[in-house]
């Protein structure tokens, strides 16, 4: 294997882990559960895993590999505090977006070469890339991966309340 492939291998390994045990985190959890706030006054687990599936959405059309799948998650997720919103979705419902989701990401990462990781993600300018080619998709999934890992590593200690 290639450096350049066992370096990409390396953080898409890093990738699924972090979503699996995320995934085995809060899809174990019930209704009642993801109603928890991280701490007192603090956003609750249904937010921290809506957000993190809105994030991942938006993943796909950043690098190139299609159109998000759920751009409505926004709106509840990102674009306003917990709690803004009246509650609409169950933790079933998020379950099935996550792993829509997470199935069209994990499809996309596994046909793009090393040579298209290092590619440009779509939000650069093709002069900004050239200045800055650390500006590229491999990046993303690193910032994205630690972005995935700090927030489970926040819904993890409620665990530690009960």
């Amino acid at each position: 294997m290639s450096t350049e492939n066992a370096l990409i291998d390396s953080a898409l390994r890093t990738w699924k882990q972090n979503i699996d045990r995320t995934d085995k985190f809060f899809s174990g959890l019930s209704d009642q559960q993801l109603q928890q706030e991280i701490a007192p006054g603090k956003n609750r687990l249904i937010y921290l895993w809506g957000h993190l599936t809105a994030v991942n959405d938006a993943l796909l059309p950043l690098l190139g590999v299609g159109p998000r799948l759920h751009p409505e998650l926004d709106a509840i997720f990102v674009k306003n505090p917990d709690r803004f919103s009246p509650d609409t979705l169950t933790g079933k419902d998020l379950k099935r977006i996550w792993d829509e989701i997470n199935q069209s990401l994990w499809t996309a990462y596994s046909k793009l070469t090393p040579a298209e990781w290092l590619q440009k993600h779509t939000t650069v300018s093709e002069e900004d890339f050239k200045k800055e080619p650390h500006r590229n998709r491999f990046t993303i999934l690193l910032g994205r991966t630690g972005h995935l890992a700090y927030h489970l590593g926040q819904a993890v200690l409620t665990k530690e309340k009960n």
